[in-house]
């Protein structure tokens, strides 16, 4: 089993980064001895701040371990920023095109060489109005089954209050002086899922079986219960636009209503909740 050491650009990293962590939060680190002293491993990590990568690259940094990140493609187009990233080993996401393949391999190759890499399997910042972690995508439990790697979960608290998820101003609130919790658990065991067929059913429930460590390490933080149902953001839009469309009409007939000055009539609401007719000078000019 390998280890391998810090590189240049993330002691730079730490060196610019560190001390005003340091001064402006305090820390609640917990769980640090479930992070693999040697070898390859996979974290799991909620999301519900932009700072959540710099609190966790801290925590994780401080065990003599350092993560990769993967990140959108975006944070790496040209720039200090991108080609600081690019310096760090970061890895970019190139979503829904053919690119992502790479990211697969690239992740795959480090946690080969020894190294960790950290996903946030929501894949963007958590949009649960509670600030539980959503459902993930599969691209963890693709990597975990592949390279058999520990898989940690690890919950981030306290962020979301320096910087909240979201919110229309992006600024700090950094006073009162605000307490970074990180807790790390032991590793996910996933060796039911070995040896089978990789298919989107067994993926969602080995992505699920992870999520549900990262909800019981931040269950443990808060004190609290997390909801039995996990938000789920894709349904959650779906069931907005059914809604906008079953309203449109109503809206259509109550507009028709006001412009005459009077209520509109059955026949103008049933026309409005139907499929307009083209009219016949439509038809001529189509």
């Amino acid at each position: 089993m390998s280890r391998r050491k810090i590189g240049f650009w993330y002691r730079l990293a730490a060196v610019l980064v560190k001390p005003p962590l340091l001064v402006l939060f305090k820390r609640d680190w917990r769980g640090m001895e479930h992070i693999p002293a040697v070898g390859g491993f996979i974290a799991v990590v909620n999301h519900n701040s932009y700072l959540d990568p710099l609190s966790y690259a801290h925590y994780q940094y401080n065990t003599g371990r350092v993560p990769r990140f993967l990140a959108k493609n975006s944070l790496f187009k040209g720039g200090f920023v991108g080609g600081f990233m690019r310096r760090l080993g970061q890895i970019p996401v190139y979503r829904e095109t053919a690119d992502a393949v790479g990211a697969f391999k690239a992740a795959v190759e480090a946690i080969d060489e020894g190294e960790c890499v950290a996903f946030y399997p929501e894949g963007t910042l958590t949009r649960d109005p509670d600030l539980w972690p959503m459902t993930g995508k599969t691209g963890a439990a693709r990597v975990a089954l592949l390279t058999r790697a520990p898989v940690i979960p690890v919950a981030q608290w306290g962020a979301n209050h320096v910087m909240p998820p979201y919110a229309r101003k992006k600024r700090l609130r950094l006073f009162p002086r605000k307490t970074l919790t990180v807790q790390a658990g032991p590793p996910v065991d996933l060796s039911a899922f070995h040896g089978r067929e990789p298919t989107a059913e067994l993926l969602r429930a080995v992505t699920d079986t992870l999520m549900d460590a990262v909800a019981a390490e931040l269950a443990d933080i808060r004190g609290e219960t997390p909801p039995a149902e996990r938000y789920d953001h894709r349904k959650a839009v779906a069931a907005r636009t059914a809604r906008a469309v079953r309203t449109r009409p109503q809206q259509d007939a109550g507009r028709a209503g006001e412009g005459s000055g009077r209520e509109p009539s059955a026949a103008q609401s049933q026309q409005a909740a139907s499929p307009r007719a083209p009219r016949a000078e439509e038809g001529r000019n189509a």
